[in-house]
Formats: C-alpha cells, structure tokens, sequence
C-alpha cells in the first residue's frame, strides 16, 4: 500500500508539473519583463550607489565613513537594532502564541493593532510620538518635571523604530503556529512537561525559521528607517543622527560622494541580510526536501518487508 501511495505522490506531482508549463514564448516572455524590472529598478540603482560612493576615489569614501559624525550615526543605527530586535523578538512570539494557541475575546482587534503600522505613514507616526511627548504635548510636562527626554533624544528614536518594525516577527510566526496547531503542545503537556519545557522543545523549534525571518526583516528595517525617525529625532549631527539621516544631511550639504558612501554601507548591510535570508530559505528548503525523502525511503521499506512476509 505504501508503495502504492510513493507511485502516486510522483504521478501526481508530475501531473502537477506538466499542467503548470506554459509555451516557451509565454515562459520567457514573463522571465524577460521580470528581468527588466528588476535590473532597472533594483540592480541599476544599487549598481550606481556604488559607482557614485567611490567617484572620488578611497580616500574620499573613506573618510566620509570615518568621519566622527558617520561613525557616531554608524553606532547609533546599531544601537536602535539592537534594542528593538530583541523586543519585538519578544512581542512577536507573545502575540503569535497567544492569537495561533487561543480563542478570546478582542482577537480580531489584536490582530488589527499588529497590522496597523503597516497602514500608518511613517512620519504620521512621528508626529504621533512628538504630540504624545514632545514639550506641548499630553505627557511633555510630566517628562519635563522628572528630567526624562523622549522627543530629540535616542529613546525617542527606539521607540518609533519599535513601533515600526513591530509587526514583522509577528506576521511571520503567526500563520506558521496556525498550521502547526496544538497537538504537539498537549501531548507533551500529557507526557509531563511544563510549560517552559513544551515551549523551548515543542513550539520553539517548530517556528524557527519563521523566527529567523522575522529577525532578519525586523532588523533590516530597524536600520533603514527614516520617516518616523527623522521626525523625532531632530536630526542632530553627532547625537541623534542615523546612517539614513546621516546620507540626508550629507546630500542636503552639496557633499555627494559622502553621502553615496554612507548610503553604500547601508546598502551592504541590506545585502548581507539578503544573502543570509537565501541561505536560511536554502537551508529550509533542503531540510523539507531530506524529509520528504526519509518519509518515502521509510514507506518503501515497509512496503519490501510486507511483501516479504505476505510470500
């Protein structure tokens, strides 16, 4: 019967294969115009970054990265990363368990709050943070009385990082906890684990990669974010300037290959995250593939013994 089910996975999944072929005009006409846009509107600009960031030769881009503003705008992105990751790390598998594992009251309005960053502008929500606690704003008297800054300072600028980039771990786990479900959970939790132990062995490794997808986006545009940022932070050179802010300041200052430079880094930093994102889908994808051929390997060793003792 195994053997069976193996002949018809593979019929199947030819069948599969053929009904999804097109003409050879139709097939390489949609790879052409993907093609197209992609090097026109990606690799081109990406491609000048470069050339416009070394114009003026090493020293000049060196110097632009070197240079005590740029490196303090260098730490100061890293630093927003590093905060929010974590705490959206954190949000994001709460708010996934919590919406994949349960049935409650105010699911749909959770959900809704998750997604809202995605539909708000960014520099709306700048201005939402400076009229919350900016000086003239609901909280600003409060902070001023206990000498607590918010508005042009960095705590400012991870809290609307966070607000931003919190929806992307959350969106990545939790239609994978929704496949998953909860059987693997309870039998665990019959078995006699705790609910520590059923998270870290259980549901922990059966998300990992959509963690790690999440991780990878959450960071990337902690990094590059501008709208929000540039509204909160002032825009002060050496204090609350980012690597985004920093190439704005440098372009508004006639200074271009700097400006190309800086902008080159985050650029880098972008493809860095974009050749560890393949690797991790390569790495997923060929787990899937050693899987998928453990389960037939076994079905058809099964079948073999079978036949051997039906003769």
């Amino acid at each position: 019967m195994a053997g069976i089910t193996k002949k018809q996975f593979t019929a199947g999944r030819t069948k599969s294969q053929r009904g999804a072929e097109e003409s050879s005009l139709v097939k390489w006409t949609l790879i052409s115009v993907a093609m197209i846009f992609c090097s026109v509107f990606l690799l081109l600009p990406l491609v000048n970054v470069f050339a416009q960031a070394f114009s003026k030769g090493w020293g000049v881009y060196w110097n632009a990265l070197t240079n005590p503003d740029a490196w303090s705008a260098i730490k100061l992105t890293l630093l927003v990363a590093v905060f929010c990751v974590p705490l959206n790390v954190v949000f994001g598998l709460a708010a996934a368990w919590a919406i994949a594992k349960f049935e409650f009251r105010g699911k749909a309005l959770l959900i809704t709050l998750i997604d809202l960053p995605f539909s708000i502008s960014p520099i709306v929500a700048g201005l939402m943070f400076v009229v919350l606690f900016g000086l003239q704003g609901y909280f600003g008297e409060w902070l001023r009385d206990h000498d607590f800054k918010i508005i042009f300072a960095v705590s400012g600028i991870i809290l609307a990082t966070v607000f931003i980039t919190f929806p992307f771990v959350a969106r990545e786990l939790i239609p994978i906890m929704q496949a998953t479900g909860t059987d693997q959970e309870q039998a665990a939790l019959t078995l006699g684990a705790n609910g520590w132990q059923t998270f870290w062995h259980v549901t922990l490794p059966s998300v990992k990669w959509g963690l790690i997808y999440g991780v990878i986006l959450c960071n990337a545009r902690a990094m590059g974010e501008y709208g929000a940022v540039r509204v909160v932070s002032g825009n002060i050179a050496g204090k609350t300037q980012t690597m985004p802010l920093r190439v704005e300041s440098l372009n508004d200052g006639f200074q271009g290959a700097a400006a190309f430079a800086v902008a080159s880094l985050l650029a880098l930093l972008a493809l860095v995250t974009l050749a560890f994102k393949t690797y991790l889908e390569w790495r997923q994808h060929r787990e899937f593939e050693l899987a998928q051929h453990a389960v037939i390997s076994e079905s058809g060793d099964t079948t073999f013994i079978a036949k051997g003792k039906g003769e």
